[in-house]
């Protein structure tokens, strides 16, 4: 599930704290990434447990107006379409899930009257509507139902947003990646494969975590010969007053550029830029690409970056 954009951005920002911290152990520095990336793993599986919990809650709802039509018999029996949604009750059993479940302290039920409130708005969508009044039954229906609740109800969801950044520190910028993996998640889901489903691994292979490892290392111990590079394509009062974390990203940039023959350069231009538009001044993204580019042909013309023919 960890893929190397949320690898970068981590990187980026322990590599910025370690700076911050005056540098004093890379090796700690280094358990701290993977301690944060173990923890964008970890939100993954509570965006999953928020869809249960929100069953869990429309079912003791659910229940309540049972026990209440039959202490009266007016109007029509509460339907249990929703609460009995095949998509559901599958995550819910999910084996990885519940092994995750049991080990964690943290969870959704003391947040029962904003899982409430979550419930409701989704009773007030018109996809829920159509859904509670079709007569159609089938799976692939109901797994449907929950991609669209999840896309937009969960999803750019601020409330949500908020509480997850009080819950960890490490998920104020994952929750827009991890969101896209939970969406795979949901149209991956079989119903053949009952409580077995697998869900996504922490890492895709072996590959991914050592291309974490490679490139935090490098681009550390060979930080000097980086900056080097960067102060010689600028001048000496621009390279001073290059913003601390422009300068981060493009010794990062710049170590994955040497480091990884089998990364293109534009691939590895592109990413960088980004995070710099994201997570540094308004003008960084124009600054870090044209400077990054500059050097990155200096340094092809020069051999010293050399990429794999795909």
């Amino acid at each position: 599930m960890i893929n190397r954009e949320i690898i970068r951005l981590k990187i980026v920002q322990i590599t910025y704290a370690y700076y911050q911290n005056e540098g004093k152990n890379i090796d700690t520095a280094e358990k701290e990434l993977f301690f944060s990336l173990g923890k964008s793993y970890d939100l993954y599986n509570y965006l999953l447990l928020l869809m249960v919990e929100i069953n869990r809650i429309a079912t003791r709802s659910v229940e309540t107006a049972e026990s209440r039509y039959k202490r009266i018999h007016e109007g029509e029996p509460p339907s249990r379409k929703f609460i009995e949604n095949r998509f559901i009750l599958q995550l819910e059993s999910n084996k990885q899930l519940l092994e995750f479940q049991e080990n964690q302290k943290k969870g959704w039920v003391d947040e029962e009257s904003f899982i409430r409130s979550l419930y409701k708005e989704i009773e007030e969508t018109d996809y829920y509507k159509a859904y509670m009044q079709s007569e159609e039954s089938s799976y692939a229906q109901d797994r449907e139902l929950w991609r669209k609740i999840y896309k937009n109800i969960i999803c750019n969801n601020e409330r949500i947003d908020n509480m997850l950044e009080d819950m960890s520190l490490y998920w104020n910028d994952d929750k827009e990646i991890v969101d896209t993996f939970v969406l795979k998640t949901i149209k991956r889901f079989e119903e053949t494969n009952g409580a077995n489903q697998s869900l996504l691994p922490e890492f895709k292979d072996e590959e991914d975590r050592e291309f974490a490892h490679r490139l935090f290392r490098n681009a550390l111990l060979n930080a000097e010969y980086y900056r080097r590079l960067i102060s010689n394509h600028t001048k000496n009062w621009e390279f001073n007053r290059i913003a601390m974390m422009d300068l981060v990203i493009m010794q990062i940039a710049l170590a994955e550029m040497l480091t990884f023959p089998d990364i293109p350069v534009n691939v590895s231009l592109n990413e960088y830029v980004e995070i710099a538009k994201l997570y540094s001044t308004p003008k960084s993204g124009a600054y870090v690409n044209g400077l990054l580019d500059t050097i990155a042909k200096k340094l092809m013309e020069e051999k010293k970056i050399i990429k794999n023919q795909i």
